[in-house]
């Protein structure tokens, strides 16, 4: 079983939406439709990655800056060289 991949992620609140914006340097850039109100915009993002990655969302989990922009996840049964060649393809 590959180690988890750690994908650091910034995201995009109240926009149009959501959808993977790209990348820039390592960090994926991600729009999310969803206000920051009582954890929607988490678990919007946490949906759309689990969708991209094909993953359950179980697997995800938000390690660090729950109640920021700046956020770190952690997928489980994936390698981060192929999570983040996956999430490229989606944008």
């Amino acid at each position: 079983m590959p180690s988890p991949a750690d994908l650091e992620v910034r995201v995009t609140p109240r926009a149009g939406r959501s959808a993977i914006a790209g990348m820039r340097d390592d960090t994926l850039l991600v729009r999310l439709a969803a206000a920051p109100v009582d954890g929607a915009a988490n678990a919007e993002l946490i949906e759309l990655i689990a969708r991209a990655l094909d993953v359950p969302k179980r697997d995800i989990t938000i390690v660090s800056g729950q109640r920021s922009r700046s956020k770190r996840l952690r997928v489980a049964n994936i390698d981060r060289a192929t999570a983040l060649a996956l999430l490229r393809e989606k944008k």
